[in-house]
């Protein structure tokens, strides 16, 4: 595999993807269960506890928010996706 042709944006995309998901199902279950799964994770923290691992893992979850707002506000996107095609006159036949 070449490494100048390795296309790292679609490795960063599905690595934020997955953080937002497992962030969410953490949110979920604070929010349905009082139970932070990170927490327990990273040595057994009480809920609201944290420490060094945890901070890490939250600030990925951060990081990975961050990265999908950009990516969804980019000007870029926006015009690709919301750009106007220019309407084909139909055919009529004479």
């Amino acid at each position: 595999m070449n490494v100048k042709n390795f296309n790292w944006k679609s490795v960063l995309d599905v690595c934020a993807g997955t953080l937002l998901v497992i962030g969410g199902l953490n949110w979920g279950l604070i929010g349905l269960f009082q139970v932070d799964l990170v927490a327990a994770i990273c040595g057994g923290l009480d809920f609201g506890e944290t420490n060094a691992l945890s901070r890490l893992i939250y600030s990925l979850f951060g990081a990975a928010a961050g990265y999908a707002v950009y990516y969804v506000v980019s000007l870029e996107r926006v015009e690709k996706h919301w750009s106007i095609r220019k309407q084909e006159t139909p055919k009529t036949t004479a």
